[in-house]
């Protein structure tokens, strides 16, 4: 079929040519998609100078919505074009194919009516745009202005996956699309059957899309599953997917529990201005009432804040009987903060202020294994080699068990740290400084000994160990009993810490580190009269100095085998510095964690903080053995043990929390520590630690982690054995296995499940588990948990958890306690 004359047989008053190819350029076709209607057909600037009466006028008068590249080209093939110009028409007949700036209308027959600027195209109607929309329809009448007209039998698929369908859409105003007996859904059609319904769609009896309210309306609307209707609304109104935030009522979300009954929310977005919201979530439920909950977030040009409110009147306050809930009138106040200063430097803050302890967690604020918050403002810095982190901090614990004025009050802690770029003598140079200023209203005690905890039951209270100084028996020293674990009065202490050290290699392949470390304290300590014998009363100043030179040595030997490489390499390292002095004078506020295994064996202090310091002579001694294999396995494993060479053994000498007793550490030969890593493939690893008696060989400390992926099951098992502490509150031996597992059944279902069996108790005292769906358009997921929880009476709380995913609609969850059992401690 060769190209006809675009000029020729003008005087006809119908003239006929077949055509192949049309070209004209500055011609803008488009045919989009705004939610849930359509957008556009739209005249167009004149194009290169041709026959107002031939084809290309009415590519020429036809512009779209969006931006459009002017230098495009227009291409039309259709298997014939007439010109009528009685009835100034243009007209493309059979396989009509209109290409323009990636777009592409389809159609079998087009008419353009230049007299009334409308255009029709008729028969199997299809648009793609340049951005992956797919419009089709039974037939179109559109003005060039795109004011008005109607689309039949309309189905619009977009690329992220929304489809619209409707019998009809009409255009009118200029802004405002009807789409009569419409259906939205984000699913895509079966594809062995497009006529099944989907999963879930909404289907209206009018679909109004205004676009200068960017709103669109559903009018008798229904929710349907597989066809079937579950809900039904008289009128339902959403933002159109140009908005981005918009004010309106949220997903509802449901809870349920024995105390506040059965509750729901319906959140309401008001969207101030595009940097300003509030969402008003009223909580209503059955057996209390109404609970006001608010939040404002406000995002200014280097940062944002929020402030959050909530607030009840209980109407039945006796559900909470004996717990910290049982009050009329319960509330919070939430604020957060954070704004940059520079590239570097951001500052910020954190806000809680609450009625009771268990507030959050009686009414669903916060997630159940919070068990405490932390009001604080916080300046921080991050260069190249160092750091800055400045902040004050008010800690509020969310349990019954909480004593508040035994919390401290942080004013404030400053941590600096650097790392010198260029060497210094060869080596590196870092230093380091920290200050901790804290004060608490009440001293913080707990149970000790395991010799009188069966004799005096009454002297511990509950499971959180703590010591009622009333009732020790006069035999009974109050220094056994009961170790202090905050101090009652305030404390300031300033630390400087330098650290130097250079790695020398021989000829032999020996490596070779000398080092150097300083410590220098300066500490107030002002202590109240119930501080004592764990502090000494009143106010004191001190001031502690712990200088160390050390030496480290290692000594690799590599073999190479077919199957890879091994490697066994003696660690020893020796460490000269004075005793540790003042012990029992620093208050212990931030190094009473220790644990002593293979990841601190050769560190230069052991101790977790600054307020203890490892003092005397010690050795550090090890091997360690590596086996890297081809097909990328590994074998590592770290057997060594301490020794105090001489001067005091700091672990052996007890500070108000007694840290160091029983530690393996306290003699001046430790027990000794292991590790075993075994890794064969990137989807299974196993992971052993051991801390042997130094005397008989005794296990004293265990725990072996095992992870495995085999195809889409990921399973992971943690056994943990810890023999009794006396002299830190742990009377009895530690015991359990915690074990998980996730299983994805098939692209779209999975499964997974949690639980911890304490082998002393014979309990299983924490289980999960949960189903969940997902795929393109829907995600449900189904939950239950079993668990201890310190709120209350501590009893074990089963709960279950519905949460619904509806792509672009969002989210509705519920959540109910089921059921309790009073818990071991009962």
């Amino acid at each position: 079929m060769k190209v006809g004359n675009l000029y020729a047989g003008q005087a006809d008053s119908v003239s006929k040519r077949r055509s192949r190819w049309l070209s004209a350029s500055a011609c803008w076709l488009f045919f989009a998609v705004s939610s849930s209607t359509l957008v556009a057909f739209a005249p167009a600037q004149p194009a290169h100078a041709q026959n107002a009466g031939g084809a290309p006028a009415m590519a020429n008068e036809l512009l779209g919505n969006r931006q459009n590249d002017p230098n495009a080209k227009m291409l039309v093939t259709a298997d014939e074009l007439v010109y009528d110009n009685t009835r100034n028409e243009v007209i493309a007949e059979g396989n009509v194919q209109i290409y323009y700036d990636g777009a592409v209308l389809e159609a079998r027959r087009v008419v353009y009516d230049r007299a009334n600027n409308r255009l029709r195209a008729e028969g199997g109607v299809r648009l793609k745009d340049k951005d992956g929309t797919i419009i089709t329809a039974d037939n179109l009448d559109l003005s060039q202005q795109f004011t008005d007209g109607f689309v039949n039998s309309l189905r619009i698929d977009t690329p992220d996956n929304m489809h619209f369908v409707a019998a009809r859409a009409d255009r009118s105003g200029g802004d405002t699309t009807v789409l009569t007996s419409g259906a939205y859904t984000p699913c895509e059609p079966c594809k062995e059957n497009p006529q099944k319904p989907p999963l879930w769609q909404v289907r209206a009896a009018k679909i109004i899309h205004k676009e200068k309210e960017q709103m669109i309306y559903f009018h008798d609307a229904r929710l349907e599953f597989l066809g079937v209707p579950i809900a039904w609304t008289p009128y339902l109104e959403a933002p159109d997917p140009t908005v981005k935030r918009k004010s309106g009522f949220l997903i509802p979300q449901f809870i349920n529990s024995s105390e506040i009954g059965y509750g729901m929310t319906i959140p309401y977005f008001w969207n101030i201005a595009p940097n300003m919201d509030v969402t008003f979530s009223p909580l209503i439920v059955s057996k209390q009432g109404v609970m006001l909950d608010g939040e404002f977030r406000h995002r200014l040009e280097t940062g944002a804040y929020s402030i959050r409110a909530a607030g009840i009147e209980q109407q039945d306050r006796d559900e909470f009987a004996g717990q910290p809930g049982d009050r009329d009138q319960r509330g919070m106040v939430e604020t957060h903060g954070r704004f940059n200063i520079n590239q570097n430097w951001y500052w910020g803050w954190d806000g809680w202020l609450m009625s009771d302890e268990t507030f959050l967690e009686d009414y669903n604020l916060i997630s159940e294994s919070v068990r405490e918050v932390t009001s604080q403002l916080y300046l921080v810095g991050q260069g190249d080699r160092s750091y800055f982190d400045a902040r004050a901090m008010y800690f509020t614990g969310l349990t019954s068990y909480d004593v508040q004025d035994q919390q401290p009050v942080v004013h404030p802690v400053i941590d600096y740290s650097k790392t010198l770029g260029q060497s210094v003598f060869g080596g590196q140079f870092s230093y380091d400084f920290n200050l901790t200023s804290l004060s608490r209203q009440e001293i913080d005690l707990r149970a000790t000994s395991a010799l009188y905890a069966p004799l005096f039951p009454t002297l511990y209270d509950g499971p959180t160990n703590q010591c009622d100084l009333s009732r020790i028996p006069p035999d009974v020293s109050v220094r056994e009993a009961c170790l202090m674990r905050g101090m009652a009065g305030s404390y300031t202490r300033a630390t400087g810490v330098v650290d130097w050290r250079r790695t020398f290699i021989d000829a032999a392949g020996q490596t070779w580190t000398p080092f150097f470390n300083m410590q220098l304290d300066l500490a107030s300590v002002q202590t109240e009269a119930e501080d004592f014998p764990w502090l000494p009363s009143g106010d004191d100043s001190l001031v502690r100095a712990m200088p160390a030179v050390g030496l480290e040595y290692r000594y690799p030997f590599i073999s190479t085998q077919s199957w890879g490489t091994q490697t066994i390499e003696p660690i020893a390292q020796v460490i000269i510095r004075p005793d540790e002095t003042d012990i029992g004078q620093f208050p212990n506020e931030d190094a009473q964690s220790l644990i002593f295994d293979d990841t601190n064996l050769f560190e230069i202090s052991k101790y977790s903080g600054y307020d203890r310091v490892e003092g005397g002579g010690r050795a550090n001694v090890g091997v360690q053995y590596t086996a890297n294999f081809n097909n990328g396995g590994q074998v590592n494993a770290l057997f060594g043990q301490s020794y105090q060479l001489f001067g005091l053994n700091s672990y052996s000498e007890l500070d108000m929390a007694n840290t160091g007793a029983e530690s393996g550490l306290e003699d001046d030969t430790s027990d000794y520590v292991a590790r075993l890593y075994y890794q064969p493939t990137k989807n299974f690893s196993v992971i052993n630690r051991f801390r042997f008696d130094h005397d008989d060989w005794s296990v004293q400390r265990y725990e072996v982690e095992g992870r495995a992926v085999i195809d889409k099951l990921s399973v992971s098992a943690l056994y943990g054995l810890y023999t009794a502490q006396p002299l830190l509150g742990y009377y009895e031996e530690r015991e359990g296995i915690l074990g998980t597992g996730s299983l994805k059944l098939n692209e779209n279902w999975s499964i997974r499940a949690a639980a911890r069996y304490n082998l002393n108790l014979d309990e299983i005292d924490y289980t999960l588990f949960g189903i969940s769906y997902i795929d393109e358009c829907f995600g449900l997921a189904l939950s239950y948990r079993s668990d201890y929880t310190e709120s209350g009476n501590r009893e074990r709380v089963d709960t279950v958890l519905v949460t619904i995913t509806l792509k672009t609609l969002g989210e509705a969850g519920f959540s109910s306690d089921v059921g309790s059992v009073l818990g071991s401690d009962d």
